[in-house]
């Protein structure tokens, strides 16, 4: 059977393409009762309009896109990449929008190209952005293009950035970890942190320091890049030569580098908590399911992901920038932090 046309739809109820086309379109211009009539035909019809013709109907594409920056097999094995995707995934699909993904490996000239080639193909309506850079010239680039666009995690900002973001409080998750590890009697403390091109990094190693040092504990800065492997070879690098000098506590930037620790303590007959205590910035599946289980930040990946989709949806519908600061989180503590 033919797929029946908004000239058809017309032709059946005895009105105007016009009135059908406002009608299905959720357009004004029609009565509620005219309405009602042409949405229960379509869905009697089981008719949906084009992506393509209503799209066109809105001078929109009808898409948001999305560039990561980072090793695909990285995103593919990170918790909190899957989570924030769930998010996004579900508030565009509430707006009947659709995402547009590019992961492109660690190339700025080829995510600026990607940018580019939206702009100019009408792509995507607007863009969500990761990973604050510093120096980051992102929000620059997307304002030239006149592509919207919300920057997920916006950190360094004396005042609220001109621009649509989200914004998280890094240094009182970092205040949140340090305390806790002071209350188990912890004086020395290593922090294996993400590449420190990441603006949320420096935020977290500044409130990890002035948190330590209000406690008088010590702190040892590692810098890795939120693999698993990368957690092993920190660990490895601070403990391989075990002395009295040596952190009891190990403090990760995510829920996979904090595997590979516990990993690399293993096989250095180290015990965790007995030996080196473990605390992850991120919580997943990970952390619930490891041989000791880990304590960890509950960030709420998937809804951190729903509020930087609905931000976004929000400055295309209306053109306001507006900036939502994501909620504090919440130490879960497990037993790789338990007083023996």
């Amino acid at each position: 059977m033919a797929k029946e046309t908004i000239a058809g739809l017309a032709r059946r109820l005895g009105i105007s393409k016009a009135s059908v086309s406002y009608a299905l379109n959720g357009q004004p211009g029609v009565s509620e009762l005219t309405r009602r009539r042409v949405l229960d035909l379509a869905e009697e019809l089981e008719w949906y309009p084009s992506s393509s013709a209503r799209a066109l109907s809105r001078s929109r594409s009808g898409a948001v896109g999305m560039v990561l920056s980072a090793d695909p097999l990285l995103i593919g094995t990170e918790p909190y990449y899957m989570g924030l995707l769930a998010g996004i995934e579900t508030a565009l699909a509430e707006g009947d929008m659709a995402l547009m993904l590019r992961m492109i490996g660690k190339d700025p000239a080829q995510e600026r190209a990607t940018y580019e080639r939206w702009a100019g193909e009408r792509k995507v309506d607007g863009v969500l952005i990761f990973d604050h850079l510093h120096d980051d010239p992102r929000p620059a680039l997307l304002e030239r293009l006149g592509l919207p666009f919300v920057l997920h995690g916006a950190t360094g900002m004396e005042a609220p950035p001109a621009f649509s973001a989200t914004t998280t409080e890094n240094a009182a998750d970092a205040a949140t970890i340090v305390d806790h590890l002071h209350e188990r009697g912890h004086r020395r403390v290593s922090h294996v942190s993400g590449p420190l091109t990441h603006r949320q990094e420096e935020e977290r190693i500044r409130g990890v320091r002035k948190s330590s040092a209000r406690h008088g504990i010590d702190v040892v800065q590692y810098e890795a890049n939120y693999a698993l492997e990368s957690g092993r070879e920190a660990v490895v690098a601070l403990f391989g030569t075990r002395s009295a000098e040596s952190a009891t506590a190990v403090v990760f930037g995510n829920d996979l580098m904090s595997m590979g620790g516990l990993l690399a303590l293993r096989d250095l007959g180290l015990r965790c908590p007995e030996d080196v205590a473990v605390i992850s910035w991120d919580d997943s599946l990970h952390c619930q399911l490891a041989s000791p289980s880990v304590t960890a930040l509950s960030r709420n990946p998937t809804m951190q992901g729903r509020v930087a989709a609905e931000l976004l949806l929000s400055l295309l519908d209306t053109g306001e920038a507006r900036v939502r600061s994501l909620p504090r989180t919440e130490l879960l503590v497990r037993d790789s932090t338990a007083i023996l």
